[in-house]
C-alpha cells in the first residue's frame, strides 16, 4: 500500500515515523551516560526526549490514520490498522515510562525501568520494519 499523503512527491509517513524513534534512542543514549555517572541533567534531558517522542509519534499515527482512511482494499486497510496498533502500543509504553518518571528526582530512570524502556524501543523498531513492509514493492529495473 503506497502512502496517500504525500509532500513534493514524496511519502511524509516514514519521515515523521524517525523522529519520535531518533528521540527515544537519544533518550536510552542519555539514560546509559547517567547510569555511568554523567551528571543528573542528562536524566531530564532523556525525559524530555521521551515526551517530544510521544508528542511526534501522536503526528505519526495521525498521519497513518489518513491512510487507513483512504486505503484502496479491506487488505490494505487490516495491514494499516496493525501498523496503527503497533505504533499505539509503543506510544503507550513510552508514556507508562514517561509518567513513571515524572515521580523519580531529576526525571532520572534506574534498571528495571532502563529494561522496560529497551523493550519499549525494540518494539519501537519492529514497528518501523512492519510499517516498511506496508509499502510498496521494490521495482525491477
Amino acid at each position: 500500500m503506497e502512502s496517500r499523503l504525500r509532500v513534493a512527491g514524496n511519502a511524509v509517513q516514514p519521515l515523521l515515523l524517525m523522529f519520535p524513534l531518533g528521540l527515544f534512542m537519544l533518550a536510552i543514549i542519555f539514560d546509559v551516560a547517567t547510569m555511568a555517572g554523567a551528571p543528573r541533567l542528562l536524566g531530564t534531558v532523556a525525559y524530555w526526549n521521551i515526551v517530544a517522542g510521544l508528542v511526534g509519534g501522536a503526528v505519526a499515527v495521525g498521519v497513518i490514520s489518513v491512510d487507513l482512511v483512504s486505503a484502496p482494499s479491506i487488505r490494505a486497510a487490516r495491514r494499516c490498522t496493525v501498523g496503527i496498533l503497533f505504533d499505539l502500543g509503543v506510544l503507550i509504553a513510552f508514556a507508562v515510562i514517561a509518567l513513571i518518571r515524572l515521580r523519580t528526582d531529576y526525571r532520572a530512570t534506574d534498571s528495571g525501568l532502563f529494561l522496560v524502556e529497551g523493550l519499549a524501543l525494540a518494539a519501537a523498531g519492529i514497528s518501523t520494519w512492519f510499517g516498511g513492509r506496508l509499502g510498496p514493492p521494490a521495482r525491477e529495473r
